[in-house]
């Protein structure tokens, strides 16, 4: 099988990639390569993964790199990701995300591709009225981000009533994993492992008492995976661990892991923010047969111990 990722040179984009290739598939990466790290270019490179350069927001740029492989299936994973920055620049983000979808399912209709699975996000729920969190919660984003991929949810939709091409919406919560990239707007695992180990204390946004459900990149894989081949497709899951951990505990462990004597230090809440998120897993694990399998502390075990490398 031939799989297509957009945003393959991205965190979850190049795992995939590498995933895949490692159980057989023929996989082609297709990003614009602006935000991506070294590191994630050299791993693809290292595992003979062919990347193409083209971005999504670009229909003919887009529409020659799928040409070129032919897939079977688009895995569309290019997206911009951040809560904060969405408030920022919120026109880049509902070009990218929703637009950027837009064009990579028309394409995928276009070539009459037999499945399209998109990688959307819990931020398109926005504050629970309910925990967990079950795919039937109401959609109420809060953040241009939330509303960018929400946005990308109907589109995939809307060409999946239009051509038939069959479609799986993944609504994943907090990933994290090795090689995720460092910047301002990096998720709370990554930046909390870089302070720790440099032996600085990490910086909680808030009082910590907020809560989040953490998953492992390695398990959004092989989500991704079971949704290659499920019957259980024109359908939306989610995808976390389904254990709520707080922003305090999580520093406490990565703290703990390093064998430092650290304390957080606290600083104000940021707009946007959820204060307590965490996902009903059960229709994945039923309809799919997902099931975690790298726990918070593993994953941070992981994280720790490459940066002493």
């Amino acid at each position: 099988m031939k799989v297509l990722i957009t945003g393959g040179a991205g965190f979850i984009g190049h795992h995939l990639a590498i995933y895949l290739k490692n159980l057989g598939y023929d996989v082609t990466c297709v990003d614009n390569l602006l935000r991506s790290s070294k590191e994630a270019i050299n791993a693809l490179r290292d595992e003979g993964i062919n990347l193409l350069v083209a971005d999504v927001t670009d229909y003919h740029s887009l529409s020659n790199a799928l040409k070129d492989s032919r897939p079977d299936v688009i895995v569309h994973a290019a997206a911009l990701i951040s809560v904060t920055e969405s408030f920022i620049i919120p026109d880049e983000y509902i070009k990218c995300n929703a637009i950027g979808t837009l064009n990579a399912a028309r394409l995928g209709c276009e070539l009459g591709i037999d499945r399209f699975i998109y990688i959307s996000s819990a931020a398109v729920y926005g504050n629970p009225i309910k925990l967990p969190i079950a795919e039937d919660h109401p959609l109420n984003p809060i953040s241009p981000y939330g509303l960018s991929k929400l946005m990308g949810e109907e589109v995939v939709k809307l060409y999946s009533r239009i051509c038939g091409v069959k479609y799986v919406i993944l609504r994943l919560f907090n990933v994290y994993g090795l090689r995720q990239p460092l910047n301002e707007y990096s998720g709370v695992v990554r930046k909390f492992v870089e302070r720790v180990s440099m032996g600085l204390s990490p910086i909680i946004y808030g009082d910590g008492s907020q809560s989040r459900d953490f998953i492992h990149v390695t398990d959004v894989c092989r989500a991704v995976e079971l949704s290659l081949s499920t019957k259980a497709f024109n359908d939306v899951y989610n995808v976390g661990s389904g254990r709520p951990i707080s922003i305090n505990e999580l520093a406490e462990l990565i703290i703990s892991a390093s064998g430092l004597n650290l304390k957080p230090i606290y600083e104000a809440p940021r707009a946007g923010d959820i204060k307590h998120s965490y996902a009903d897993i059960s229709k994945i694990c039923n309809r799919l047969g997902f099931k975690p399998s790298v726990t918070i502390e593993e994953g941070i075990k992981e994280l720790i111990t490459a940066h002493q490398v």
